[in-house]
Order: C-alpha cells, then sequence, then structure tokens
C-alpha cells in the first residue's frame, strides 16, 4: 500500500543481485535510519532498505552483536552506541568540535539562545554540534540533522566558501527553499553568494511560526578553506545583525586560528554592510539576508 512516504517499494521474497556484498546491504540497513525515523519495527526496516523481511533480520542481528544497532523490549530497532562511539572518532567533526566548544561556549553567553557548528555533507549542512540556551526559541534541527544550503545561515556560507563548480552544479539544480518550496533565483542567489563571501557573513530571517534570525560565518582550515560554518539563532526581535555579526566572525575566526588558518578569516570592516536578497520575490536589496516566509530552518 502507497501511504505517500518516498520509502523503496518493498518485494516479497526478492534475493540481493548476485555479488552485492552484505556490507552493502548492512549500510543500506543503517541508513534506513534518519532524524524522523530514529526507532524503526523490522518490517519497517525491511521496507525503508528495500531488503526482504528475512534477510533484514539475519543482518540486523549481525549487526546487534557488534553493537551498531540496539533493540528495545517493545522489538523496535535503533542505532547502537558502538556506532556513535566508532563515528565519535571522525576528525572532520570530532576534532574541529573539540576546537570550537569553548568558542561556541562563550558565544552562548553572549547569544543566549542557539549557537550551531556544521560542515558541508555532499549537497546538505550537518550539524556537527548545537547548544542551546534553557529557555531558548524551538529549533528544528538536533545534533547530526542535515541542513539546507540554500536557506540556513549555515548553509549559505558554505555554500558561498565552496568550490565554483560545486557551487554551479547546486545553482544549476532545481532550487527552493525546502519548506515553504518557494522557487530561489539563481541569479540572485550568485548575488548573495558573493556578498557572504565578500563580508564573511550571512543573515537569513524567518517569519513564520517562531520568527527567528540566523547569523553565520565562515571557519577555516590550515589550508585556509572553508571546513566548516558557525552561526547563532535568535528571536527576531532579538535580532541585532550589527551587534551579534561581530561576536559570530570573531568567535568563527578564532576557531580558525587555532585550526591553523592565517589572517585571511579577517574579512571586511567589524559591521558588516551585506546585501539582501528576499527569497519571496528574488530581488536583491540592502543588506545580505535571505528572507523566508514561513517555517524556521536555521
Amino acid at each position: 500500500m502507497n501511504n505517500g512516504s518516498h520509502e523503496p517499494p518493498r518485494t516479497r521474497g526478492r534475493r540481493p543481485p548476485r555479488g552485492e556484498p552484505v556490507v552493502d546491504r548492512a549500510f543500506a540497513l543503517l541508513s534506513a535510519f534518519d532524524a524522523r525515523h530514529r526507532s524503526l519495527s523490522l518490517g519497517e526496516l525491511s521496507r525503508r532498505s528495500a531488503i526482504p523481511t528475512s534477510s533484514t533480520l539475519r543482518l540486523a542481528n549481525r549487526l546487534m552483536a557488534w553493537g551498531a544497532l540496539e533493540r528495545g523490549p517493545d522489538g523496535r530497532f535503533t542505532i547502537g552506541i558502538r556506532l556513535w562511539e566508532v563515528a565519535s572518532f571522525a576528525p572532520r567533526a570530532q576534532g574541529l568540535r573539540q576546537v570550537a566548544m569553548p568558542f561556541m561556549g562563550d558565544l552562548a553567553e553572549v547569544a543566549g539562545q542557539h549557537v550551531l557548528l556544521a560542515v558541508r555533507e555532499g549537497t546538505d549542512a550537518l550539524l556537527v554540534e548545537r547548544l542551546s540556551a534553557r529557555r531558548a526559541i524551538p529549533a528544528l534541527y538536533d545534533t547530526g540533522s542535515r541542513l539546507p544550503l540554500q536557506s540556513t545561515g549555515v548553509g549559505l556560507v558554505l555554500l558561498a566558501f565552496a568550490g565554483p563548480e560545486f557551487q554551479e552544479s547546486v545553482l544549476a539544480g532545481p532550487m527552493a527553499h525546502p519548506r515553504e518550496e518557494v522557487p530561489v533565483s539563481p541569479a540572485a542567489m550568485r548575488r548573495t553568494l558573493a556578498e557572504v563571501r565578500r563580508d564573511g557573513l550571512a543573515v537569513v530571517r524567518r517569519r513564520e511560526p517562531t520568527p527567528a534570525v540566523s547569523i553565520a560565518a565562515p571557519v577555516l582550515g590550515a589550508d585556509e578553506q572553508i571546513v566548516a560554518a558557525l552561526s547563532v539563532v535568535v528571536p527576531r526581535e532579538d535580532a541585532e545583525p550589527r551587534l551579534l555579526g561581530p561576536a559570530v566572525r570573531t568567535a568563527a575566526r578564532s576557531i580558525s586560528r587555532m585550526l591553523g588558518a592565517g589572517h585571511r578569516t579577517d574579512h571586511a570592516g567589524a559591521a558588516p554592510g551585506p546585501a539582501a536578497m528576499d527569497s519571496t520575490t528574488g530581488r536583491v536589496g540592502a543588506r545580505v539576508e535571505v528572507v523566508v516566509t514561513a517555517g524556521a530552518d536555521e
């Protein structure tokens, strides 16, 4: 039965193609989990991985024996703690996080809301860490979640400082703010990305359901290439980019220097003069900020 989801069709009794490695099917099982599917029954795991139930159970048992999966009293599967333990050794995330955490803590005290650290993974931004105040506004993304590049503060920074070939591949594809499906003008986006590169800062404003503003800056590595993006997310009524922008950029520069970057993280003056794109019209105005009419991307 098709319930409107995008899950791959389930084929009863289908055997994997000859020569398909067991490890590929194991990865398919692990890939069935995401931010909206943290716990899966055997049937759900089978459907989402497109692997027959009997094979799913056999593979799941092997993954459980190693610790990559766990199964609760209700029979549902979740990602196992052993997988998290191994993933914690990933230098691109963990090493970066260890360096960034003290500066993120200082920035969190200034902002009093959310502080995000993200890296680019494929065509998404991957949230490596998030610090949130107890009374912070609701956040859509947890650590480990993927964020769109074209409509989030960290995403715009990661896209702006990516290589030209990658930028063009993104701009050549269909672009829309994912929650609103508002089309994004490639021409306006190119101008926005150029301004973000010039000023070292991106601002994204959200109007609904919780008015919020994200202010993001790049983090560079020893080779002077972008390795991450740092941002704060604050309520719209508390947002003042000309005050928070320098704090975000200072924290990003400090992390960059700890990672071995030189002085190229010093962008134009203390007060940014961004040039804005309103995503509802595609027009470019006098500040570098993307205005989105609904949702709460960060």
